[in-house]
């Protein structure tokens, strides 16, 4: 047994390079070409290996300092059996060294399994963690702390699965296993108290629940909205004319319910408004039934119940599950059925007012209408050369870009526009 002083090889040229990595520990036995250290410049990193076997004596270098061609790093108790490792430089001037041992120490600390709350393979480390090169350039690469990492290979190693996995629990977590996210800065917290006196309201659970899918819809979806304006002069007359047949029978003639039928025989006209995206986005899901879902305004938040086959059903049936649908929203009384198997969603704000929004889409459905206040607008008649007054009902059509493009949702609006305007063709 010699005692051997392992100094800095050839560093290419590159001068005052910085340690990153020490991978080794005091004790440690080491075979010709692990990895003892990692030393990162500019432009390159590079693996220092073991040029012989031995036993660690001394570690002279710790992470944070700097070292040129020659600086001692450690001692080494040898076996006196040597070796040679040769540095290669990759056409990104990235510097690696070749290693005929893929257990590699990544670390000076050895797993442990511990339970971890975000599933992420975390470890308590009394040891040499061990890991091929390969996977600790990704894990710097990805700022990845090896430690935390519980290796499933021989004697602990470090796998790349092992790392993909770690990564992926990771991203899951952080996401809440929606598959979706944004790198977006946390909120900051404020004590709002210091400026005046506050009153701290907890949210509803329907409030809580329409809240986190509306951020995943409004994240998930490229959203589109196209807006157009309806003349809805001829549909008004007629549901004037009806109010009071639909009260004799104990229902309430609103102009959602035209809305409705006109949306179902665009639907028909444009299937690709009645689909869903597959789960892998790969495909579409064609939907031969007409349930169209509207947005109920509750003492508790925003609820949608769906209403169904709206092909086969009248004006007054039509009017009359609307009217039941909305009662039980009010009342609490939906169940989860009541509120599934929509086709495309109506959220109609004409009640209260405003000239138009952006409704967000109801996912999985691949669009949503929104319904602005109507209001009396100046239109020109090219046959009496004058200018009256149109009842006009404004509408917002968002829509999903990955299915729909912009052409065809224009058609579809222009043609649902029609439909509603004239109310003759709408119900023949």
């Amino acid at each position: 047994m010699t005692i051997e002083k392992i100094l800095v090889p050839d560093l290419g040229g590159a001068d005052e390079v910085d340690v990153i990595e020490v991978l080794v520990a005091v004790g440690d036995t080491v075979a010709i070409e692990d990895a003892l250290f990692t030393l990162e410049s500019d432009k390159a990193s590079m693996e220092v290996p073991s040029p012989m076997a031995g036993d660690i004596v001394s570690i002279d270098v710790s992470v944070g300092d700097k070292v040129s061609e020659g600086h001692l790093l450690l001692t080494l108790e040898s076996s006196g059996v040597e070796g040679k490792a040769e540095n290669v430089t990759d056409q990104n001037d990235k510097v690696t060294s070749p290693s005929k041992k893929e257990d590699q120490p990544a670390a000076t600390a050895s797993p442990v399994k511990s339970s971890s709350p975000d599933g992420g393979n975390q470890v308590k480390s009394t040891g040499p963690m061990y890991a091929g090169p390969a996977v600790r350039r990704v894990a710097r690469e990805f700022g990845v702390d090896l430690t935390k990492i519980n290796g499933t290979g021989d004697k602990g190693r470090i796998t790349k699965e092992d790392l993909q996995q770690y990564v992926r629990s990771k991203l899951q977590s952080a996401t809440g296993n929606s598959g979706v996210g944004a790198d977006l800065p946390e909120m900051p917290l404020i004590d709002y108290s210091k400026f005046g006196d506050v009153v701290e309201t907890p949210l509803s659970k329907i409030n809580k629940l329409s809240g986190s899918f509306l951020h995943r819809n409004w994240l998930s979806i490229p959203h589109v909205t196209q807006f157009e304006e309806v003349d809805i002069v001829d549909m008004e007359e007629f549901r004037q004319k009806h109010k009071s047949q639909a009260v004799e029978i104990g229902v309430k003639l609103t102009p959602v319910v035209f809305i409705m039928k006109a949306l179902q025989a665009a639907l028909v006209k444009f299937p690709r408004f009645n689909s869903s995206l597959s789960k892998d986005g790969q495909s579409l899901i064609m939907k031969n039934y007409f349930n169209i879902g509207v947005a109920v305004d509750t003492p508790n938040g925003l609820v949608v119940p769906v209403v169904r086959g709206v092909e086969s059903k009248g004006l007054l049936a039509l009017a009359s599950d609307l009217g039941a649908m909305s009662k039980k929203a009010r009342e609490k009384g939906l169940s989860p059925a009541d509120m599934q198997g929509g086709c495309i969603t109506i959220s109609s704000l004409g009640g209260i007012g405003g000239s138009a929004f952006t409704p967000i889409i109801n996912a999985p459905e691949v669009a949503i209408l929104g319904v602005s206040k109507s209001y009396l607008k100046p239109v020109y008649n090219s046959d009496t050369g004058s200018f009256e007054p149109r009842l006009t009902l404004p509408v917002s059509l968002s829509y999903d870009h990955r299915v729909i493009d912009g052409a065809e949702a224009a058609r579809f609006i222009v043609y649902f526009a029609s439909c509603l305007a004239d109310l003759e063709n709408l119900i023949l």
